[in-house]
């Protein structure tokens, strides 16, 4: 089979599940076993949460324990809640007692309390430590997402010490690719990568080997702060350390991916007037889905009610060159489209830092030119196409000399609005595509009136 005849993974994933399902459904539970064997954990959870929810518990039954855990790691948060449910005391026990401390934090989370404090309760003295240490940082800090299983020597110890040292303790541990290196207090002096030892003469100390100058975060940075860090500078993990510098624990690259992920996730949904807080937005309820977005449709139904004011006052002129009626939809949706793409860029532009070194003024000013020069090239053609269509040259003018001023307007708009409320203090995503548009909208039916006032002189 060439590498064009394979399967793709998600097709590899939906064989799985349907070989899955017929296996179970056959009841032939050593051949389902044998499926799984040579399967990813990742595609394994996929390939569960794809089976019926009677067949979902048995499968994943079938999985020795090591590999179970594994796969409760990545089950949706929904899938965790439903299978704990399920289990009995001793099955809940093996797996949380084996999880990663943060991903155990995770999962505590989500879960209702009343169900959380009898599984802590049962838990070893060790991860139940480990456990309300993690959950006693406040949510979405590089606390709450960092995992204590790492590995760190004191500065004095020669590279041979530490190798030996690190090949008892690297199997038991999430991070063993970094040694961070601390001073008698568990103060964070450094860190060396097992390169470093490779590479170094064993009888040289770690404080001679390492790098002093390691990025690091502290307890309460927020996790996508911390996850900005690993992008930033490559890393596989960061160091996260108290306020006095003394490490509690370490930020994992998977960790950081899915915080990116989800942020940027909450910026699309907030720009689009439809965040979603805790669950994702699919998995919430239709009840809870239209009580979020009901509040930002309404406050832009009555903001819409302006253009009606604005028309009404218009009323002459539209009475007396119906024409003009015909380009208004055409005006306010390229109003709103130029003014939704240039908030857009603006508000992904400051969630990634881009803007960083960029003044407002520059980035505004920019998009103003670029609604300058949309609104030119649509000037003319919609110029062009009123008079190949209705033969009314004062009508395009009309309408060419709107659309330019409309689209500099709403270029505008849309760059200056995301700078002000990110200078206020708040998300620049707040200014969301429909409030833009809705702001737009209404400007560009008071500018087109009153320009076709004085062009045609009515």
């Amino acid at each position: 089979m060439t590498a064009a005849d394979r399967p793709s993974t998600l097709e590899l994933r939906e064989i799985v599940t349907e070989q899955l399902k017929l296996l179970l459904e056959q009841r032939n539970y050593d051949g389902a076993k044998a499926l799984l064997v040579p399967v990813q954990s990742v595609d394994i959870a996929e390939a569960l949460e794809g089976l019926p929810q009677t067949m979902q518990l048995v499968a994943f039954r079938l999985l020795p324990r090591a590999k179970a855990v594994e796969v409760y790691e990545y089950f949706s948060t929904d899938m965790q809640e439903t299978l704990i449910q399920e289990f009995q005391a001793q099955e809940i026990l093996e797996i949380v007692n084996t999880m990663a401390p943060d991903d155990r934090a995770e999962l505590f989370d989500e879960l209702p309390p009343q169900m959380v404090r009898p599984i802590l309760a049962q838990m070893s003295p060790e991860e139940r430590q480990v456990t309300s240490q993690l959950l006693g940082y406040q949510p979405e800090t590089a606390g709450r997402l960092m995992t204590p299983e790492y590995i760190s020597l004191e500065d004095h110890w020669t590279v041979a010490e530490a190798a030996e040292q690190v090949r008892s303790l690297a199997r038991d541990r999430e991070v063993s690719y970094y040694i961070y290196v601390t001073d008698a207090n568990q103060v964070l002096t450094g860190v060396a990568s097992m390169r470093d030892l490779l590479l170094a003469d064993p009888n040289q100390t770690l404080a001679a080997v390492m790098n002093p100058n390691v990025v690091y975060a502290q307890t309460d940075t927020d996790q996508e702060e911390a996850a900005q860090l690993i992008q930033r500078y490559d890393l596989v993990a960061l160091p996260i350390v108290d306020r006095q510098r003394t490490l509690v624990g370490v930020m994992t690259v998977d960790d950081a991916m899915d915080v990116l992920q989800i942020e940027a996730t909450e910026d699309i949904y907030t720009m689009g007037a439809v965040r979603s807080e805790g669950k994702n937005y699919f998995q919430s309820s239709l009840l809870s889905v239209t009580r979020k977005r009901i509040p930002w449709l309404s406050v832009l139904l009555l903001t819409n009610t302006l253009t009606i004011f604005v028309m009404s006052n218009f009323e002459e002129i539209l009475d007396e060159v119906v024409a003009l009626a015909f380009f208004t939809p055409l005006l306010i949706d390229t109003g709103g489209n130029v003014g939704a793409q240039s908030s857009t860029v603006v508000i992904r532009g400051l969630s990634t830092d881009e803007l960083k070194n960029r003044k407002p003024l520059w980035v505004v000013l920019r998009e103003t030119l670029a609604g300058g020069m949309l609104g030119i090239l649509l000037g003319v053609a919609v110029i062009v196409l009123a008079y190949v269509l209705m033969g009314q040259v004062q009508v395009g003018i009309t309408v060419g000399i709107s659309l330019l001023a409309i689209a500099v307007i709403a270029a505008t708009t849309g760059a200056a609005l995301p700078f002000l409320f990110n200078a206020m203090g708040f998300d620049p995503a707040l200014m969301s595509a429909p409030f833009i548009t809705t702001v737009v909208d209404i400007l560009g039916i008071f500018i087109y009136l009153s320009i076709a006032t004085a062009l045609l002189n009515i």
